[in-house]
C-alpha cells in the first residue's frame, strides 16, 4: 500500500524521501506548474523564496544543530545542500536554483516514487497521507483544512530583492565576512557613514509600500523572523543598525574604520552573478525599493532580478489539533509537515517532513509512531508544536531556548550550547540505532 505526500516543497520531498527508503511507495503531488501560488516560480521542487541561506552551520549553534541531526537522519535536502553551496562565511547558502534542480532530479528518478502534477482540492479520506503544501496552501484545500482542524492562523512573510553582480558599483563596496570568518568571497558589503545612514532612514520608513491584500484578518501579523526591513525601520532609528544593518566585526578598507551601518549582500548563485540584500525583505513597491535601495553606496545604478514582495502565509492552531509525531489528533493517519505546522524556516519545515515520513511509514507498518525528545533539535520544535500554547501559537525556528536546560548550569554561553549540542547527537544516535532509522 502506497503513502500520500501532498506538496513538492521542502517538507514534502523529505517526506517523499523517508518513505521510499523504507522500500514503500509514494505518491506525490505536487500542483506546480499548472498553478502557482502568490510566490513561486519556478516548476521544480523544494523551490527556495525569501532567501538562498540555509543559516548557520557551526553545530554548536541551534540552527548547525539541526541540521546536523538532519544529516544523521538521512536528508535529502542536506545532501542537496552540501553540493550546491555558494561562500556565506559561518552560514550554509546554496545557489538557489540548482538546488532545486537537484532535488527535483533525485526525486524524479527514485523508482518508488510516483509523481504527479496535479492540483489537490480534498483531505484524502483513505490511506495514509502527508500534507505538505505549505504556507501559501491553494485556498480550496486551505478552506477544507481549516474546516477540518477547526480554522487556522494567518501572518505575512516578505521576501528580499536580489540585483545583479555586474551592476554593483565595487569602488563603493568591500568584500569581507564579519571578524574575517569564512573567506573575503562570502559577503559583499556595502559602508554607510552617519549622514548617509540617516539620509537612507528618512527615506526608508516615508516610502510608499504595495497594497497587502487581506486574506483573512482585519489586521494581519508580521512574523518576526521575515519582518519587512521598512516596518522593522520604525521601531526607532537604530534598529537597523542593531539589527541587518550592524557594522560590528566589519572594517572599511577605504578608511580603516568601521562604519556605521553596513548592508550586507550574499551571493545568490554559484557563479557569483547575483546577490541577495541580506534582511531587506520588504513590501515597498517596486518604483520606491529601486529609489529607496539605490541610496544604498554601491547600488546606485543596480540592477533588480526580483523585488521584494510580501505574502500571505497560513499555519495551523498546532497544539490544538497535531501530537508531537506531526499526525492528526483526530485522524491518526493524516499527517500534516512544513511550515503549515508552525515551525518557522527552511531547514525546520524540512526536518518536519523527515519526522512526519518516518512516522507514516511507521503507522503504515503497525508499529508505534516516533516522537524525538526535546533534548533534540527536531525533537523540541515538533513538542513545541504539539504543546505551544493554542490562545497565541507563533511560528517557531530553531534556538536553544526550546530544549530543556543541563543540570549544573553552564554559564558559558558557547560551552553551554556545545554542550546542548553534543547531548543532543548522543540521545538521536541512541533512537537511530535502537529504532533502525
Amino acid at each position: 500500500m502506497s503513502i500520500r505526500v501532498i506538496g513538492a516543497g521542502l517538507a514534502g520531498c523529505e517526506a517523499a524521501w523517508q518513505i521510499a527508503r523504507a522500500g514503500i511507495p509514494v505518491e506525490l503531488y505536487e500542483m506546480k506548474p499548472a498553478r502557482y501560488s502568490p510566490a513561486h516560480h519556478s516548476p521544480n521542487f523544494a523551490e527556495l523564496i525569501c532567501s538562498n541561506s540555509l543559516k548557520a552551520e557551526r553545530v554548536e549553534s541551534a540552527a548547525g544543530l539541526l541540521k546536523e541531526e538532519m544529516r544523521q537522519l538521512h536528508s535529502l535536502l542536506m545532501q542537496c545542500a552540501d553540493d550546491c553551496r555558494v561562500p556565506a562565511g559561518g552560514a550554509l547558502a546554496v545557489d538557489r536554483e540548482r538546488f532545486s534542480q537537484t532535488v527535483t532530479q533525485k526525486i524524479s528518478v527514485h523508482p518508488l516514487i510516483h509523481i504527479h502534477r496535479e492540483e489537490i482540492t480534498e483531505i484524502p479520506q483513505d490511506g495514509i497521507t502527508v500534507i505538505a503544501t505549505g504556507p501559501l496552501t491553494a485556498d480550496t484545500l486551505a478552506a477544507k483544512i481549516a474546516a477540518s482542524c477547526g480554522g487556522s492562523l494567518s501572518f505575512f512573510d516578505a521576501a528580499a530583492p536580489i540585483v545583479s553582480a555586474e551592476s554593483l558599483n565595487m569602488d563603493r563596496i568591500f568584500a569581507a565576512s564579519r571578524y574575517d570568518k569564512g573567506g573575503d568571497d562570502a559577503y559583499l558589503n556595502c559602508p554607510m557613514n552617519k549622514e548617509e545612514y540617516e539620509h537612507f532612514y528618512a527615506s526608508l520608513v516615508s516610502a510608499e509600500r504595495a497594497p497587502v491584500h487581506d486574506f483573512d484578518v482585519a489586521d494581519p501579523k508580521v512574523y518576526e523572523g521575515c519582518m519587512p526591513v521598512e516596518v522593522m525601520a520604525q521601531r526607532g532609528a537604530d534598529t537597523l543598525r542593531f539589527g541587518p544593518l550592524k557594522p560590528v566585526g566589519l572594517r572599511d578598507p577605504r578608511t580603516g574604520h568601521r562604519p556605521w551601518a553596513v548592508v550586507q549582500l550574499r551571493r545568490e548563485d554559484s557563479l557569483g552573478t547575483l546577490y541577495n540584500l541580506v534582511g531587506f525583505q520588504t513590501n515597498l513597491k517596486f518604483g520606491e525599493q529601486k529609489r529607496v535601495f539605490g541610496m544604498i553606496p554601491g547600488l546606485e545604478n543596480a540592477e533588480y532580478f526580483r523585488y521584494g514582495v510580501m505574502h500571505r502565509n497560513t499555519f495551523l492552531n498546532s497544539p490544538k489539533v497535531l501530537c508531537a509525531d506531526y499526525s492528526l489528533r483526530e485522524r491518526p493517519n493524516l499527517f500534516f509537515a512544513g511550515q503549515i505546522t508552525g515551525v518557522e524556516g527552511y531547514m525546520e519545515s524540512a526536518s518536519s517532513g523527515i519526522l512526519a515520513g518516518i512516522n507514516a511509514v511507521r503507522r503504515r507498518n503497525g508499529q508505534d509512531t516516533l516522537v524525538l525528545p526535546n533534548t533534540t533539535m527536531i525533537g523540541a520544535l515538533s513538542n513545541y508544536a504539539a504543546n505551544g500554547s493554542e490562545a497565541d501559537f507563533q511560528p517557531m525556528g530553531a534556538n536553544f531556548g526550546v530544549i530543556p536546560p543541563i543540570e549544573p548550569h553552564i554559564r558559558d554561553k558557547r560551552e553551554r550550547y556545545a554542550a546542548f549540542s553534543a547531548r543532543s547527537l548522543q540521545d538521536l544516535q541512541k533512537i537511530i540505532t535502537e529504532k533502525q532509522l
